[in-house]
């Protein structure tokens, strides 16, 4: 590929035995692989066999009530990738930490581990939690009010970037004849006195390989697009139209600029469910194998929480009923506003909704051929929708292993994707630099 060519950035998202709510039950999976952390290992290996960006797994901290027909996540993301790490080279390690329920230093010093584990492929994604039962668990009546949860989100950020800053580069010294493992003037206090923490420092895990872990986002709100703008380096967001895709695009970037930032510091990854089959009719029919495998009450409880009114009784075949004003959602609001959208746009029934939402909650589900599945996401690169993209098997492994095998090729040969990793972290495969820590010395140049 020449200098300067644009190409995809390309991520795994991965959950269980695949994104389809039913996946568990359908025959091309087998159910206790969610147990399994050789699984995830394999799956790890699969996204490396195609050079993909990194791997990404989401996580929730509470059980919720759905645990009778299915559950969203069995690991901790950040042990479990600690596991995948081990098996493998080069893919990158993203995983999702709240920055409503956990500490500035406890929350820096694991990221700061898994990337020294992985040689410097770690990233976090971040979020502010919006689900009621995750609340529950951590002393609250309900979902913290959308704002403050954003506005701890940011001390939290600037804190955590400020504890993996704490050591320099090269503050460890390891001179065993003297005796000096490291310099004290390169490993600083912080005294950090905020109005939500309070943190001396230093960390207690040295200079990571990358600096600091990729930052990752994926709230769509307002606050969100404002938050990515100021700090994310990827974005996972879902967008269900080319057009809506654009929007979200031109939008996001156009934010980066107040912040010092340019287009190229932010990625947009939208999300993209892949039905992939030797013909569009065969895809379509694969599609449907696993609707039909939906559990209604199952999915009535997802969307009662997405739209945050309780759906369990009202009837499948009817349309939604009036659903609360955006203003009152202090949960998933831009998550709200895409299934409203969806629901009001294509005229659609509930049963119909829940069948549209089960493979991916609100992201893109397609349904074709590998050289169609190439060209949806071509056109979304090439038309300022998306930088790369968020692929989310609905099956897994083999809904992986397609799209490495049957579609990854063909985005080889336009020259829309990498043959060969060109970099050892996963800053490098996303094209940043390793990041200097903020309190090391500015190097001013000498002149001639």
């Amino acid at each position: 590929m020449s200098e300067g060519h644009r190409t995809f950035h390309i991520n795994a998202f991965l959950m269980g035995v695949g994104h389809h709510e039913a996946a568990w039950r359908h025959p091309r999976t087998e159910a206790h692989r969610v147990l399994d952390v050789k699984h995830f290992q394999e799956l790890g290996r699969i996204a490396e066999r195609g050079r993909l960006d990194s791997v990404f797994f989401a996580d929730g901290l509470a059980v919720g009530p759905r645990i009778e027909r299915n559950t969203l996540a069995v690991f901790e993301p950040v042990t479990l990738l600690a596991a995948i790490a081990a098996a493998t080279e080069h893919v990158g390690l993203i995983a999702t930490a709240s920055t409503s329920y956990n500490e500035p230093f406890n929350l820096a010093r694991k990221f700061a581990s898994l990337d020294h584990i992985s040689g410097g492929r770690a990233g976090w994604n971040i979020v502010t939690s919006g689900n009621a039962e995750e609340a529950y668990n951590f002393g609250y009546d309900a979902i913290p009010e959308h704002a403050r949860r954003y506005e701890r989100a940011q001390e939290f950020v600037d804190l955590a970037v400020k504890l993996w800053d704490s050591w320099e580069s090269d503050a460890i010294v390891l001179d065993t004849e003297t005796g000096r493992f490291a310099d004290p003037a390169k490993v600083h206090t912080l005294d950090h006195s905020g109005e939500r923490f309070t943190v001396r420092g230093p960390l207690n895990s040295p200079r990571s390989p990358q600096g600091r872990p990729l930052l990752v986002q994926a709230g769509s709100s307002e606050s969100g697009k404002e938050f990515a703008a100021q700090y994310a380096e990827a974005v996972f967001t879902a967008q269900r139209t080319l057009e809506e895709g654009q929007r979200f695009y031109q939008d996001l970037k156009s934010r980066l600029p107040k912040y010092g930032r340019s287009a190229d510091d932010l990625k947009v990854l939208p999300g993209l469910v892949p039905f992939i089959a030797d013909t569009e009719e065969e895809a379509r029919a694969l599609e449907q194998s696993f609707t039909d495998l939906i559990s209604p009450d199952y999915a009535l409880r997802q969307l009662s929480s997405m739209l945050g009114i309780d759906l369990t009784e009202h009837a499948l075949d009817a349309p939604l009923p009036p659903l609360p004003a955006e203003s009152e959602i202090e949960g998933g609001k831009s998550r709200f506003t895409l299934v409203k959208e969806l629901a009001e746009n294509e005229e659609l029934t509930v049963r119909q909704l829940i069948g549209k939402l089960g493979g991916g909650r609100g992201h893109r589900t397609f349904a074709g051929t590998p050289e169609q599945i190439a060209d949806e996401l071509q056109s979304w690169f090439d038309n300022g929708a998306a930088d790369g993209f968020n692929i989310m098997p609905p099956y897994l492994p083999g809904g992986l292993d397609d799209f490495v095998d049957r579609v990854v090729p063909i985005l080889q040969q336009r020259g829309l994707f990498r043959t060969e990793y060109t970099a050892d972290t996963l800053r490098g495969h996303y094209g940043l630099a390793p990041v200097e820590s903020q309190f090391a010395p500015v190097q001013i140049q000498a002149t001639a």
